[in-house]
């Protein structure tokens, strides 16, 4: 592997910004103070710059558990998710394999990178509906392949949940955008984007934790929102 800060390569990091924070979880239980690589800043070749971002993200050695992505040309990697965010994402992941059409050979997937190269970004949703025939062409998967994606937005990145990486999906064309976000004002709530047009969504619903949630075509689910932990 080319080592990224030899100078003769097409990728430098520029920085590398660390920092240690401690946080209550629910209950009130402190959680241990934890380094994390919070950003990094890759300068490169402008004619290049798509394959070799990529190609550096995909080739560094990266922080045991983290989420890496490219979100604006910024690669970011975001600590393992708390347990309420492991346990939103795996009810939420239950519930979409019950609500796919009948003999649609789509998946529901975790850890999944989707790139958007027109926004410079390789997304790694926390779920995301995507035809299995995607994964098999030996090519990393277009965002436009998703027929849904989901993410559970955390305090350290709901900038990017609700802002960056919404109009990442809009770009790319994904139909519904669902975002649920346990920390919007003091009250957890989910949001159900859709009709993608030049970058942006309409919301199509919004609710707060202990209320319903439709999904339309052609998903057929009521999503109680009430299920989901809050932090």
């Amino acid at each position: 592997m080319t080592d990224p800060r030899d100078s003769r390569g097409p990728l430098e990091p520029d920085a590398v910004n660390s920092r240690t924070s401690g946080s209550e979880g629910a209950g009130g239980r402190q959680r241990p103070p934890a380094t994390r690589l919070s950003a990094l800043t890759v300068s490169h070749d402008p004619e290049r710059s798509w394959d070799d971002l990529v190609r550096f993200w995909e080739e560094m050695e990266w922080p045991e558990g983290g989420r890496v992505e490219i979100i604006e040309g910024i690669v970011t990697v975001s600590p393992p998710p708390s347990e309420e965010h492991n346990d939103t994402a795996e009810l939420l992941h239950e519930r979409l394999y019950g609500a796919l059409p009948p003999n649609c050979d789509w998946g529901v997937y975790q850890t999944l990178g989707l790139t958007c190269p027109e926004t410079g970004s390789l997304f790694v949703p926390d779920l995301c509906v995507v035809p299995r025939v995607a994964l098999r062409r030996g090519t990393r998967v277009p965002v436009g392949e998703a027929e849904l994606v989901a993410e559970v937005a955390s305090r350290s990145n709901a900038d990017h949940d609700c802002v960056k990486k919404a109009h990442g999906y809009a770009v790319g064309g994904v139909p519904f955008y669902l975002l649920l976000d346990p920390w919007h004002s003091g009250r957890p709530t989910a949001t159900l984007y859709g009709e993608p047009q030049r970058g942006t969504y309409r919301v199509l619903a919004s609710v707060e934790y202990g209320e319903e949630l439709k999904l339309p075509e052609p998903f057929k689910l009521v999503l109680d929102t009430s299920m989901f932990p809050c932090n």
